[in-house]
């Protein structure tokens, strides 16, 4: 039995759905406190979906050291972390968010070239 492929008629694999067309994108960033590092990744976070989700996303911050119990939900182990709950499948992403390729392919924004 041969397995099918996942080509398009181009002979090309084809390309992921654009996740742009979605219309729920939530958001969800851990943070531990006002750190020089919780504010850059917040405003990294919020420029990129300005460019990329505008008026599409939400964006829910979490601060774990007013919340820790907060923390079991999405099993973090670092902050900042980033959760896309919405669209499926969850993605996370750990850091300051400064790297917006790596954060793109990380949401799954961009295709890795």
């Amino acid at each position: 039995m041969t397995q099918k492929k996942d080509i398009s008629e181009t002979g090309l694999p084809k390309q992921k759905p654009d996740k742009k067309a979605n219309d729920a994108w939530i958001l969800r960033l851990y943070v531990a406190g006002q750190t020089p590092k919780s504010i850059t990744a917040f405003k990294n976070l919020k420029a990129i979906c300005e460019e990329q989700l505008k008026g599409k996303y939400q964006i829910e911050v979490i601060d774990l050291i007013k919340n820790p119990q907060l923390c079991r939900e999405d099993q973090i182990l670092a902050v900042p972390t980033l959760v896309r709950k919405l669209p499926a499948p969850v993605r996370k992403i750990i850091g300051d968010l400064s790297n917006t390729d790596r954060v793109l392919v990380g949401l799954d924004l961009k295709v890795v070239s």
